[in-house]
């Protein structure tokens, strides 16, 4: 039998998990916000029960209820908080033990490449032995979405109509600097989301290949890419299926601890500071 303290924690327990409810609910809600009967039966909670969460979070500045259409909708304190909590680290950060794992492992130079806007920047690189060149040159590096493995990786997992808009504005400077035409740059676009990576060899970087995979967020969508640079010999047939699967194993890693508020995937130059 429970002592009244015991029992004064558990409804403080219980009060938490609904209010957490709640708030993952207006998360997955449209910009436009819910409300209050279908956010009701979203959480399984009467309307006044539900009601008085929303009240209770709206006086902490977490919820807001827009005043015309009564909505209500996750507040600006929720995601001020959020970024807060995202300056303990970044993806440079979270990625830099998977780089230099997949260095010592392979023997090979590995890239984090970041998107920034219509072109990938690389945010950070482990070196392998030997002496290799890629688009990005150093860090900070910058190549527009599609040109390179690792730009093309991130195009490829990018949501529809956002990867339309990156081809329409990018297509001529690919065309000039990385040779593709629209017909070929939507083929590699096709092969890369059924593989998985990129390991298109357009031939530029005489005795260079490369390989990339996306590191995905949460919603699927490309937010960065783990990219290996290497001789063109070491990467054949019979060594790329294990290279890939070691890529895409430490990018799934890097993917599950991404910070959607990360300002490092708003400004890959913050990474550096």
């Amino acid at each position: 039998m429970h002592n009244s303290s015991e029992q004064k924690s558990d409804a403080g327990v219980g009060a938490a998990s609904r209010l957490f409810s709640v708030m993952r609910a207006l998360a997955a809600a449209s910009p436009e916000g819910e409300k209050l009967t279908h956010l009701a039966q979203r959480v399984a909670l009467s309307q006044p029960t539900t009601h008085r969460l929303l009240r209770a979070l709206v006086e902490e500045g977490v919820v807001e209820q827009c005043a015309n259409s009564k909505r209500y909708r996750l507040g600006l304190d929720f995601f001020a908080l959020a970024a807060q909590a995202g300056r303990a680290g970044n993806l440079r950060e979270t990625a830099r033990p998977s780089l230099l794992r997949l260095s010592a492992s392979l023997g090979d130079s590995i890239f984090l490449l970041a998107r920034a806007g219509f072109e990938a920047m690389c945010l950070d690189r482990s070196e392998g032995p030997y002496p290799i060149r890629t688009f990005t040159g150093d860090i900070g590096g910058r190549l527009p979405l599609g040109g390179g493995q690792g730009a093309l990786a991130i195009l490829a997992f990018l949501p529809d109509e956002e990867r339309e808009e990156i081809i329409r504005y990018n297509l001529p400077r690919l065309k000039d600097e990385h040779r593709y035409d629209e017909v070929l740059l939507r083929a590699e676009i096709t092969n890369v989301r059924e593989r998985g990576y990129a390991d298109r060899n357009t031939g530029v970087l005489d005795g260079m290949a490369g390989l990339a995979v996306p590191i995905l967020d949460r919603q699927g969508t490309a937010v960065a890419a783990l990219s290996v640079a290497t001789l063109s010999e070491r990467l054949n047939d019979q060594r790329r299926p294990m290279v890939v699967d070691m890529l895409k194993r430490e990018a799934a890693s890097i993917g599950a601890r991404v910070n959607p508020f990360d300002p490092v995937l708003r400004r890959p130059s913050a990474g550096f500071g």
